[in-house]
């Protein structure tokens, strides 16, 4: 695959979403924070997601001129109303607000409402991890999974971050969804005529499965679900944490990412921030957080959570990133769209 620099990928990227309509602000947003999953090597999060978004405003899904902005505020907590738009600038947003209340108050309640696709949940907290705050993240999606015994998708795979900073190394970052694998692990395996495992889903009857076109037609699983409902009583917490509670769309009311056609999503996104000053105080946190690591990595085999990310991010930015082929070819034709009005204009 060819390989480009981050710096000409967030151009490409801007510059496709600029084209098609979107805000200069929500298109720089988004471009950094899809190259920087690209980084990692999350490409399910990564530039793949453009041409969904472009589809999206084209079948009004998708606000492009959307301007977030605080609808509330109370104490510690805030509100940030997306406006049907992208969710990266949202995010942005709620995260300024939620840095300051967590430095006044000690900790804060940032809510993101009537958004969209939120992308990788822990990289919204990159930049309160890297200010010395923990943070929590939450989100709901597009329903896609039952709840325990159930038959009939309720939840998303609504996603759960944590990100600690350390006093001198790269922060410990936790990244999960809830359901037993990815979407697009079962279209990889439909497309390649392979069957999955049971456990992964059920059919469009609430059968177990291990045919993969059957189950893209039915339900994704839960984790833990053959053997408990523990991952979908987890997935039920985040369904509440990032909908009823700030007030927006459950997963059910949501038309699913992957199709063209369908509703605005108008989902939520939550993140608490905390100052470890206002508890343990920082050196004690510290303290404590190395030695829980270093009985961690007692063990030869353990790898932190986050370590594989910053690994591969580490190589990207000095060396660049993989982009398939048809990706960049659709970015740089928007781009030479861009480049030939410019030249018009002058």
């Amino acid at each position: 695959m060819p390989v480009i620099s981050i710096a000409d990928a967030e151009r490409y990227a801007s510059t496709a979403l600029r084209m098609v309509g979107f805000a200069q602000k929500a298109a720089d947003s988004t471009a950094r924070a899809l190259v920087l999953a690209e980084s990692q090597g999350i490409s399910s999060h990564g530039l793949t997601r453009i041409s969904q978004y472009i589809s999206h405003l084209k079948n009004d899904r998708i606000n492009p001129q959307a301007e977030p902005l605080v609808i509330k505020r109370n104490h510690a907590c805030v509100v940030v109303d997306a406006q049907a738009g992208l969710a990266f600038p949202a995010c942005d947003l709620a995260i300024d607000e939620g840095m300051h209340l967590a430095r006044k108050f000690g900790i804060s309640f940032s809510a993101v409402v009537r958004s969209h696709h939120a992308g990788v949940m822990a990289d919204h907290l990159r930049r309160p991890v890297e200010a010395g705050l923990v943070g929590l993240g939450f989100s709901n999606a597009p329903a896609v999974m039952p709840t325990a015994a159930g038959r009939h998708p309720v939840f998303g795979t609504n996603p759960i971050a944590a990100a600690f900073p350390r006093r001198a190394a790269a922060p410990l970052l936790i990244d999960l969804s809830l359901s037993e694998v990815t979407r697009g692990t079962l279209v990889s395996a439909a497309k390649s005529g392979k069957q999955i495992p049971l456990g992964w889903a059920v059919d469009s009857n609430g059968s177990p499965t291990t045919d993969p076109q059957a189950a893209l037609q039915g339900s994704m699983l839960a984790i833990g679900a053959t053997t408990s409902g523990k991952g979908a009583m987890l997935a039920m917490m985040i369904e509440l944490m990032a909908s009823a509670l700030i007030g927006t769309n459950f997963s059910f009311e949501a038309s699913s990412f992957f199709v063209d056609s369908g509703n605005v999503p108008q989902l939520g996104h939550s993140f608490i921030l905390i100052d470890p000053a206002a508890l343990a105080g920082n050196d004690l946190y510290f303290d404590r957080l190395e030695l829980f690591i270093a009985e961690l990595l007692n063990d030869d085999d353990v790898r932190l959570p986050g370590a594989r990310r910053e690994t591969r991010l580490q190589k990207a930015t000095s060396e660049g990133i993989e982009v398939h082929e048809d990706v960049l070819k659709m970015l740089q034709s928007l781009s030479s769209v861009s480049n030939s009005a410019e030249k018009t204009q002058g």
